[in-house]
């Protein structure tokens, strides 16, 4: 198995997939890289529930050679219709917002990466890149915090500890708990989705 760091010294390719506890969700990740840059090709597919409608989300992630997003484009498709996100951060640490209707500039509070909320791929990403994968912890870790299908963005919060192969991330005061590998792929996401084998 090939962490999203370890493919980056290699340029290797992987791919990843997990499922929520009650098979209403999956995500598929395919990590290419080089250089130390990371490109994550991904889709998340939601069947309805009481919380969200069903939507079919395909997702572009590309870092930089140390860990940073530069830009993540997302294409949802919902009953109603569709919709397109472009996430970008320039060298300067400013972030463009694009949608079909508007075009945002913001800091972030100084965010170098984003949270698709829910995603155990995203969970992963910060303590890949603050290296704390086999133990340690990143406190007040600023990000992009995406919610889908609404692509709802606010900045967040977040900190992250591993210990024994869990990771607990506290965002915005709300706590999740997760388990990685010794490369630190997310393997269960509490309550959320665990990785298929």
């Amino acid at each position: 198995m090939t962490s999203p760091e370890s493919a980056a010294e290699t340029g290797a390719k992987t791919m990843f997939t997990w499922r929520s506890p009650d098979g209403g969700r999956l995500e598929q990740v395919r990590l290419k890289s080089g250089g130390g840059r990371l490109r994550a090709y991904g889709r998340i597919i939601c069947a309805a529930s009481a919380d969200v409608e069903a939507y079919s989300a395909s997702y572009e992630l590309v870092t930089n050679d140390i860990g940073v997003s530069r830009r993540l484009s997302v294409r949802v498709l919902r009953a109603g219709g569709e919709g397109q996100l472009e996430l970008s951060r320039d060298m300067d640490g400013k972030w463009m917002v694009q949608t079909a209707d508007t075009t945002v500039q913001s800091e972030f509070g100084g965010a170098e990466a984003v949270d698709v909320v829910g995603s155990p791929f995203f969970k992963m990403l910060p303590i890949n890149r603050h290296k704390i994968v086999s133990g340690g912890s990143a406190t007040g870790v600023h990000l992009v915090s995406l919610k889908l299908p609404t692509f709802n963005i606010e900045p967040a919060q977040a900190d992250y500890t591993v210990a024994d192969g869990r990771l607990t991330v506290v965002t915005n005061g709300l706590t999740s708990e997760l388990t990685v590998d010794g490369q630190g792929v997310v393997l269960d996401y509490v309550g959320n989705a665990t990785r298929i084998v």
